[in-house]
């Protein structure tokens, strides 16, 4: 008669989805793992922070080997990363430009600026970006966006992908039945990333919105002669 997964975590840690996670391993072993890896790819709000040290403890306890666990997070990591970064192929640099246009406080001139800074340092954000929160699916959306290599893109999300898979596991193996121990510290890495991209957002809005009102200034203040793109070069050239 076989265990059942994780008899020992204590239920009210683990959470609805947490237990749903518990029947899926239960189900299908280490090929459990990599599908739902897969889906927190295409999910985010689905925490993989939880699903990897899972896995961790249920190697420790035999059901698979650590190193299957490992793999096959892996496997579905890249398989998620694969499936947004075609969606992002799909919507393209021209579409990105129609929407930009067409949101407050946003202008081409912003997705010019971010592909320009895609293109310096894309391997190095699709890489670091597979072992952030939020960011760890997101990044794959900008890469298809700007048609990154496949090859490269793979290879990049493979590594990324294999730190952060490791080290969740591995948590979760060597801390056996106190396993949720690493979850304190995920969310604590969560809240960071968080407040950051809050902070980034509120930055960006407040220089939209003053870079708006001095173009408006700008604008009311020069002659008749002077076009809005004139206008526009001068507020530009103060901000450089």
């Amino acid at each position: 008669m076989t265990t059942p997964l994780i008899m020992a975590a204590d239920p009210s840690t683990l959470g609805a989805f947490g237990q749903w996670a518990v029947d899926v391993m239960g189900q299908l072993g280490a090929l459990g793992i990599g599908l739902l890896v897969a889906a927190e790819n295409l999910f985010p709000p689905i925490p993989s922070e939880v699903i990897l040290p899972l896995g961790g403890f249920a190697a420790a306890q035999g059901k698979f080997t650590v190193v299957e666990a490992i793999l096959w997070a892996t496997l579905g990591s890249v398989v998620g990363a694969y499936l947004l970064y075609g969606l992002g192929r799909l919507l393209g640099h021209d579409r990105m430009v129609w929407i930009a246009d067409r949101i407050p406080l946003v202008d081409s001139n912003d997705i010019t600026k971010t592909v320009n800074w895609f293109h310096r340092h894309g391997p190095k954000a699709v890489f670091f970006g597979r072992m952030l929160p939020i960011f760890r699916s997101l990044i794959s959306i900008p890469a298809g966006i700007e048609r990154m290599p496949l090859l490269r893109f793979g290879v990049l999300t493979t590594l990324g992908s294999l730190i952060w898979n490791s080290i969740f596991v591995m948590a979760g193996f060597l801390l056996g039945e106190n396993w949720d121990i690493v979850l304190q510290y995920a969310d604590i890495l969560k809240y960071l990333v968080i407040a950051g991209v809050l902070g980034f957002i509120i930055w960006w809005i407040v220089s939209k919105v003053r870079k708006h009102r001095s173009l408006k200034h700008a604008h009311a203040a020069a002659s008749d002669n002077m076009s809005m793109d004139e206008a526009r070069e001068i507020v530009e050239g103060l901000e450089s």
